[in-house]
């Protein structure tokens, strides 16, 4: 099975040091992977929200003699034509193909397992474990605490901003916080990165999922495990980051001797409480 359009794009754009505007534009191109073959460089630099000048820098910085030959890569590495189209499928399944296709990605970056191992070690040693998702990745991370919460003794959910955010890391770190976990989506609130940078400079490992290896909080992580979201509707999907919020889990409960005791607790507390219908 080919690689998809946005994983070609990730592996060109990987080993290059890239200025944050540079990166702001792999970011936009992997979103719209489909479609960057067949811009125009004045296309793609309001696309990222920059100047055409800044993109034929980008190309340069990639190797290319400038942006025409950029392109030129790409239509030539690009599919002759996409599988939904020969499918005929109407623009609701091809969003859940994409999705598919974004799965598909994930799986084969997990293909090396040695950073979600790493990161499960980090999560698992952190006590307490605080977990950060604003707006659009709030659901994230709040459905990553609360099973974490089964098995880790404190996990602290930060999902509200504001000016007690600083303070409530300020307190995980107090409290004996070694790593922190960030899920990251579009569009990207100010408030995540200097939340991140915050962390980091207050000494907390920051272990992040983002859409890209290439979005904004991308300077301000330790480890980021990149899960792409889905952009076919009006609103983002984001199946594979919480699929990889999942593994995370996983790999935390395998450096955590007591996982399965707890969750055997749990059960039987809520077995004798009654909590869930049979």
């Amino acid at each position: 099975m080919s690689d998809s359009p946005a994983a070609r794009l990730q592996q060109l754009f990987e080993g290059h040091r890239l200025t944050p505007t540079q990166r702001r534009i792999a970011h936009s191109m992997v979103r719209r992977a489909g479609d960057v073959p067949f811009l125009s460089s004045v296309e793609l630099a309001e696309l990222a929200g920059v100047s055409q000048p800044s993109v034929t820098r980008f190309a340069v910085a990639l190797g290319f003699d400038g942006y025409p030959a950029l392109r030129k890569h790409l239509r030539e590495v690009a599919p002759a034509e996409s599988e939904e189209a020969e499918d005929g499928l109407n623009e609701y399944q091809q969003a859940v193909q994409a999705e598919i296709e974004n799965l598909r990605h994930l799986s084969d970056l997990l293909a090396d397992p040695s950073p979600v191992e790493r990161a499960g070690r980090l999560l698992a040693a952190s006590r307490p474990l605080p977990v950060l998702g604003l707006r659009a990745a709030s659901s994230q991370a709040r459905g990553f605490a609360y099973f974490a919460g089964k098995v880790h003794p404190d996990v602290r959910l930060l999902d509200e901003g504001g000016t007690m955010l600083a303070d409530r890391i300020d307190s995980a770190r107090r409290a004996g916080a070694s790593a922190l976990l960030c899920f990251a989506l579009p569009r990207h609130p100010k408030e995540v990165v200097e939340a991140l940078a915050y962390a980091r400079s207050a000494g907390l490992t920051v272990v992040t999922v983002a859409d890209s290896a290439f979005a904004p909080v991308a300077a301000h992580s330790d480890l980021l495990i990149p899960a792409a979201v889905g952009t076919g509707l009006a609103f983002d999907t984001a199946c594979a980051p919480m699929l990889l919020g999942r593994v995370l889990l996983e790999a935390m409960c395998d450096d955590l001797p007591d996982a399965q005791a707890r969750l055997e607790e749990f059960d039987g507390r809520a077995a004798a409480r009654g909590l869930f219908v049979e």
